[in-house]
């Protein structure tokens, strides 16, 4: 793998780029592995590159059914943030965000990872209570956050229609190392950092069947033939209860919804932050890319598919959310619009845990975290992978917690997959 530096961008650059070396292979299947990843995603990637980093393990395979990065990884709004607040969840996402911080030195590979803000403004001073409660915890466990009363607000997001609101606003609860990344430069700099370790990464490689012995994985059914395993681990997203079925077990509790993103034509800059709002039925969050298109998206669609495409009704309600709070944004046109499919738990809150099987280990539940929460999963799902135990940090994200009563609720919506957001 070559390794990129000034001095090899100059290089390269005087001999007309001709000599630049693939970025990662592309393998035929061996017969057998000793883990198996499914799902060449954000998750299954940085998950193999973790075994192989910090566990000194080779014989990996990610098997991707289509190509690198083309499911959930590359349809979503690439925001990265930390601000949770519940047990599990707060640890979490902040060992997460700060593996962002160093992710592109240590993947030696640009992901874009800009620090620019995440704003959610507050529309009632219950809103604000509830955020002063919430951030002050984050400050309490290390982390930063900060209320902005309206004065600041409006210095400094000054677009922002603030006079005849349909939601008045009040301020914004910020976390300003929060920002947004590039969602194909991630997927690619973890391929070509796992293959530096020797990790196969096979596209074009569906999963048809699992072959079950004795409570135990032993192959994998493919469209590129049989491939056994040792260990096999699910990351998958919105297709998790598909595969489940093909292992032969019961119900997850996760439903599919696809949930879709919206991309304008560039525009100059407009908005150097993230900024977020969620009330009276409204969700909404938005930011602008460095090619200066606004990305932005609202809530899912409230019906489970497994499409990866939108409805009108909520292309609708998402642009109705946006032209709410800055009606500059009537005049934008849209340039494309797409649809990922989401795996939505019962209670917000993903799971990275043990199977019923032996050898099966599962990655999923992630409804609107999982591209901020990718480097910590992977994290944390290579150590569960070769340990066979949860770290402490992800103690509860096991799929017996709805039975002992351990609800990781951030937002207190209850046991409905339509409510997270």
């Amino acid at each position: 793998m070559t390794r990129f530096s000034a001095w090899a961008v100059l290089k390269n650059g005087l001999t007309g780029n001709r000599n630049w070396q693939r970025q990662w292979r592309d393998p035929e299947p061996k017969p057998h592995y000793d883990i198996v990843i499914i799902g060449g995603g954000l998750h299954g990637l940085a998950t193999a590159y973790y075994l192989a980093r910090n566990h000194g393990l080779r014989n990996i395979a990610v098997v991707e059914k289509s190509w690198l990065g083309g499911g959930n990884a590359g349809r979503n709004t690439t925001i990265v943030r930390s601000n949770y607040m519940m047990r599990g969840n707060r640890q979490f996402y902040e060992h997460s965000l700060k593996l962002w911080e160093n992710l592109s030195h240590e993947l030696n590979y640009n992901v874009m990872f800009s620090q620019r803000h995440h704003v959610s403004l507050l529309h009632s001073p219950a809103a604000r209570d509830a955020a002063a409660r919430r951030y002050n915890t984050m400050r309490l466990t290390g982390s930063d956050a900060e209320l902005w009363d309206l004065p600041t607000l409006q210095r400094q997001i000054p677009h922002i229609n603030y006079t005849n609101a349909r939601f008045p606003i009040i301020g914004a609860a910020v976390q300003k190392r929060a920002g947004t990344a590039r969602h194909d430069a991630v997927a690619w700099g973890y391929a070509r950092a796992a293959d530096s370790y020797g990790v196969d990464i096979v596209q074009n490689c569906a999963v048809t069947g699992m072959q079950r012995e004795n409570g135990r994985i032993t192959a994998l059914e493919t469209t590129r033939g049989i491939i056994r395993a040792g260990k096999v681990g699910l990351a998958v997203a919105g297709h998790s209860s598909l595969l489940w079925q093909q292992a032969g077990l019961d119900q997850l509790p996760i439903e599919s919804h696809k949930l879709q993103a919206f991309v304008t034509e560039p525009l100059k800059p407009l908005l150097d932050q993230v900024l977020v709002y969620g009330v009276g039925g409204a969700h909404f969050y938005i930011s602008q890319s460095d090619k200066g298109g606004l990305v932005f998206g609202g809530d899912i669609d409230w019906y489970k598919s497994y499409a990866q495409r939108g409805n009108l009704p909520a292309v609708w309600d998402t642009v109705e959310s946006a032209t709410a709070i800055m009606p500059c944004l009537g005049r934008a046109r849209l340039l494309r619009h797409w649809a990922g499919v989401m795996d939505m738990s019962m209670d917000g809150s993903p799971f990275i845990c043990t199977t019923p099987l032996d050898n099966l280990f599962l990655n999923a539940g992630w409804n609107y975290g999982g591209f901020k929460a990718s480097p910590a999963s992977g994290w944390y799902f290579a150590d569960l992978i070769a340990n066979e135990r949860p770290d402490p940090v992800i103690q509860d994200f096991h799929l017996d917690r709805f039975h002992q009563g351990i609800s990781i609720d951030e937002r207190g919506a209850g046991p409905d997959p339509k409510l997270h957001g």
